[in-house]
């Protein structure tokens, strides 16, 4: 269901941009991170900084679209949101000596705090890259392109990441020894 309301103001943009256009789609995803900050708000009592910064974040530069009647502004929000995620992780590894994966992840995986630093960092190039593929895309295809692979493209490149880095980190989990394994003789 988390899954559902982090995706909902993207399905709702892209549905808008295909019936209206950009600047109605973009109306429309203001419009429904705005609901989605007020369901987790009603739902958990509080919002993640993550959902804050990606209503701030839309607001801006989805308004800055709508003022000033031009989607360069629209195009450019993935590409702040990716930069502002992957200069958190930059800056909480650099300067700050967090590893804020670790701080997200932390209670789910152990691992080595070699292996947190190397997913760190992967985290930190994967955001800076898919910031410079969605410029990359928005300014060599036409917006339709740009839509299209704003859903579908990041999505597909996020899954891509997330399979790849599960591959990697399953050769360091350490097996909880109380967890009988199902391939131990009686």
């Amino acid at each position: 269901m988390k899954l559902l309301i982090d995706f909902f103001p993207i399905i709702l943009f892209f549905a808008a941009f295909k019936f209206w256009g950009i600047y109605t789609a973009t109306a429309v995803a203001i419009a429904a991170t705005v609901v989605q900050i007020g369901y987790m708000r009603m739902r958990h009592g509080k919002v993640d900084a993550m959902q804050w910064l990606s209503f701030g974040v839309i607001v801006v530069f989805g308004g800055a679209t709508l003022l000033a009647h031009n989607e360069t502004f629209i195009k450019w929000k993935p590409t702040v949101l990716y930069w502002l995620m992957g200069g958190a992780l930059l800056v909480g590894q650099l300067l700050l000596r967090k590893n804020f994966i670790k701080t997200l992840m932390g209670a789910q995986i152990t691992l080595p705090d070699t292996i947190w630093t190397r997913l760190n960092w992967g985290w930190t190039g994967f955001f800076t890259a898919m910031g410079a593929i969605n410029l990359w895309v928005a300014y060599t295809f036409d917006t339709d392109t740009w839509v299209n692979f704003k859903l579908f493209g990041s999505l597909g490149l996020m899954v891509v990441f997330i399979i790849a880095q599960a591959l990697y980190l399953s050769r360091y989990v350490e097996e909880d020894a109380s967890v009988p394994r199902q391939d131990a003789q009686p």
